[in-house]
């Protein structure tokens, strides 16, 4: 890989001493680059890139930045659509795209290429959020297991891969360096870069649109975190089934019932608040957290440079998504099944959680991504595409839980099927813990007033929880939980 590819360059003053009004950043943006990427409603819409950076501004001359999310959809809303404003961005900014429109041949070369560029940049787009998809939900699995061990300080299986994709989202949020433009480069001078106002106007011409930079947010971040994952264990606190890692360490497997019992409904109260609190504010800290490693490690970080993603890294992905996601269903189907004990770490049990969810992971990305970018501007003060995704994802999840853990018969479609309480399994796991999100949850949280935040935080997580209560609660308090019959 050529060392050109990530070296970090200096950004030279411009011709006139960078003291040019704000409004010139139009005219200093048609410097050369290589910024050819066109999604339409992508910047607008979807919250993951449309939202302010977390933290205040790095000179830390305010405790609170000057940008609000309701103010970047009102600021929108009233422009012209977001599909127009951002093709007329990219044939601004597109070399492939800047040609004279006098004449009708150069009119329809420019609408060609205008649409090539939106059909790579979806295909691109979608690449990478099939990858990272994979990706995210393999880490989280991977992370619930780990956490799981006597002794274990917290007992709720998906806050640290909720602590670990919210902060990986609050450093590529408030990152200036990874995603850095050749026109923002070029057209602004150090101490330009200081104004948060002039840079996020270049940042949003530039950085959000990436297809990578969407892939990681939206895709591996949001895939790593699981909403509907946070609000099951809220339930199971209030229904008190909570598991509690008693075995040893080799005989431990996270998805049996191992739990000990509350003397009153008391202790169920204050075990669903510990787990509210740890989730949601344990996620916003991280969210922080990462923002402030963003702006600390900035003079050390790379730069990676645009002709690397789109003539080698793009089109590679492009190959490997679909190839990966293939590869995982054929698995899924070849790979015999096991008699072994159903530990921690058999054979079995990692076919279910590990390749099953592998495989519905990526539908629930797309689909909110497809939500989040059809919903979220609808409401300024209220990201309905998130909240959408998050309670259908837990209501799906709460009608998985209940046919996995309900006393029914051996149908090869039914939880009391082994394969059958598989697929449940992937579902959960796969499917729900990506169409939901607390990574993009917790940055609209805290980019959200402070009025508006509460009440979104508090529908979000009381609906949800509503749903699994409706679902869940009936078989919880008449029959019973039963052992899932692919984890007896």
């Amino acid at each position: 890989m050529p060392a050109q590819m990530f070296q970090k360059e200096k950004k030279p003053s411009s011709p006139d001493g960078g003291h040019g009004p704000p409004g010139s950043i139009q005219n200093r943006s048609s410097v050369e680059n290589d910024d050819r990427y066109t999604f339409p409603q992508a910047e607008n819409n979807l919250d993951e890139v449309a939202a302010p950076s977390p933290v205040s501004d790095p000179s830390e001359r305010h405790t609170r930045r000057h940008e609000y999310l309701e103010n970047v959809r009102s600021r929108t809303s009233g422009n012209a659509p977001p599909s127009e404003f951002h093709g007329q961005q990219s044939r601004e900014r597109g070399p492939s795209l800047r040609v004279e429109m006098s004449g009708g041949l150069e009119r329809e070369e420019s609408i060609k290429a205008t649409r090539i560029s939106e059909f790579l940049t979806k295909l691109y787009t979608m690449s990478y959020l099939i990858v990272f998809a994979m990706i995210g939900t393999l880490t989280r699995v991977v992370i619930e297991t780990l956490t799981f061990y006597p002794g274990a300080p917290v007992g709720t299986s998906a806050l640290w891969a909720n602590v670990a994709g919210s902060f990986v989202m609050g450093f590529l949020s408030e990152d200036r360096e990874l995603f850095r433009g050749d026109s923002a480069q070029v057209s602004m001078t150090d101490s330009e870069t200081e104004n948060d106002a002039l840079w996020k106007a270049h940042e949003a011409a530039h950085k959000k649109t990436i297809p990578l930079y969407i892939g990681l947010t939206t895709g591996f971040c949001g895939c790593l975190t699981s909403f509907s994952t946070f609000i099951r264990d809220a339930f199971l606190a209030i229904s008190n089934d909570l598991p509690s890692p008693l075995a040893p360490y080799s005989e431990l497997s996270l998805f049996q019932s191992t739990t000990t019992k509350a003397p009153n409904g008391g202790f169920s109260f204050m075990a669903v608040i510990a787990v509210l609190i740890t989730e949601i504010g344990l996620s916003m800290a991280a969210l922080f957290f990462g923002a402030h490693m963003a702006i600390f490690a900035s003079s050390w970080l790379p730069r990676i440079h645009p002709r690397f993603l789109q003539q080698f890294l793009d089109p590679l992905t492009a190959i490997i998504a679909p190839l990966s996601w293939i590869a995982t269903i054929c698995l899924v189907i070849l790979l015999p099944q096991f008699s072994t004990a159903k530990t921690l770490w058999s054979p079995e049990i990692w076919r279910g959680p590990f390749l099953f969810s592998l495989v519905f992971g990526p539908v629930g990305c797309l689909v909110r991504f497809y939500v989040s970018l059809k919903l979220n501007r609808r409401i300024p003060t209220f990201p309905l595409g998130t909240f959408t995704v998050n309670v259908v994802g837990t209501m799906i999840l709460g009608m998985a839980f209940a046919l996995q853990h309900a006393t029914i018969g051996s149908s090869v479609f039914g939880g009391g099927s082994f394969t059958g309480c598989q697929v449940l399994q992937g579902i959960m796991d796969g499917f729900c813990g990506c169409l939901t999100t607390v990574s993009t949850l917790v940055l609209e949280l805290s980019d959200l007033k402070r009025q508006h935040a509460y009440v979104y935080g508090i529908v979000s997580v009381a609906a949800a929880l509503a749903m699994l209560v409706v679902e869940i609660g009936p078989l919880r308090w008449t029959r019973g939980f039963t052992t899932p019959a692919c984890f007896v």
